[in-house]
């Protein structure tokens, strides 16, 4: 799903899922390495902004400091880079097998997938959440207490008070935000044993019975799929 970031779909229902997806998720089609969409710190500027992670204003505060300190652009796209992978590896392993065993999950990676780390790696998963704890804390430590004078009057947690760091330090709260207060019984992966992408998604569907990112997708593509298959089996069966 080689896409631009600017028409890239945001299908997660959460931006931190949706950062999780800018990268290619099961097997290139063409063997080759995944597909970044994050391809560098420009990309990354304009999806955190197409995303909702940052305002328009932010946006520009935060290109300006990259433009002037390259460095630190760099080091705010490794960041954002480490956070999406870790996040990752910790949604593989909160996914339960719709099947009922480990051999019968179909949203997981089916076998070949190089993707990533097995799901329910417990060794994995929480070396990951160590490293995003690191991560959040860091941006914790940046942030600021605001005071909104509205009816009634509220303190909020601001992050991202350091323009070079803004858009790392809203990737490590989103990131715990959608880990903290999603349903993770609700999230799903596009299952690419059946042709999907594997990219997360929340399944906000009434009878949680969403499996595909988008059906006008994957679904449409695994369905033609599986309708040429069965037409080539009867012609094969024909005598």
């Amino acid at each position: 799903m080689s896409l631009d970031v600017g028409h890239l779909p945001l299908v997660g229902g959460h931006p931190a899922l949706d950062l999780v997806n800018t990268l290619e998720r099961g097997s290139p089609l063409d063997g080759g390495p995944p597909h970044d969409s994050l391809s560098d710190a420009s990309a990354l500027l304009r999806w955190a902004a197409r995303a909702g992670l940052v305002s328009d204003a932010e946006h520009d505060r935060a290109g300006r400091a990259w433009r002037d300190d390259p460095a630190s652009a760099r080091a705010g796209l490794a960041a954002v880079r480490d956070i999406r992978e870790g996040l990752h590896v910790v949604v593989l392993a909160t996914i339960r097998p719709a099947g009922g065993g480990p051999d019968g999950d179909a949203s997981g990676p089916a076998e070949g997938d190089a993707s990533g780390p097995a799901e329910g790696d417990p060794v994995a998963a929480g070396a990951a959440l160590v490293a995003l704890h690191e991560r959040w804390a860091g941006a914790a430590a940046r942030a600021a207490l605001v005071l909104d004078r509205g009816d009634p009057p509220r303190v909020r947690l601001t992050y991202g008070t350091i323009p070079a760091m803004l858009i790392p330090d809203r990737a490590a709260e989103a990131a715990l935000d959608v880990l903290r207060t999603a349903d993770l019984t609700r999230v799903r992966r596009c299952p690419t044993h059946e042709g999907g992408c594997g990219w997360l998604f929340l399944d906000q569907s009434r009878n949680g019975s969403r499996r595909w990112c988008r059906m006008a997708d994957c679904g449409n593509t695994a369905k033609a799929r599986r309708l040429t298959e069965r037409r080539r089996a009867a012609r094969d069966d024909t005598p």
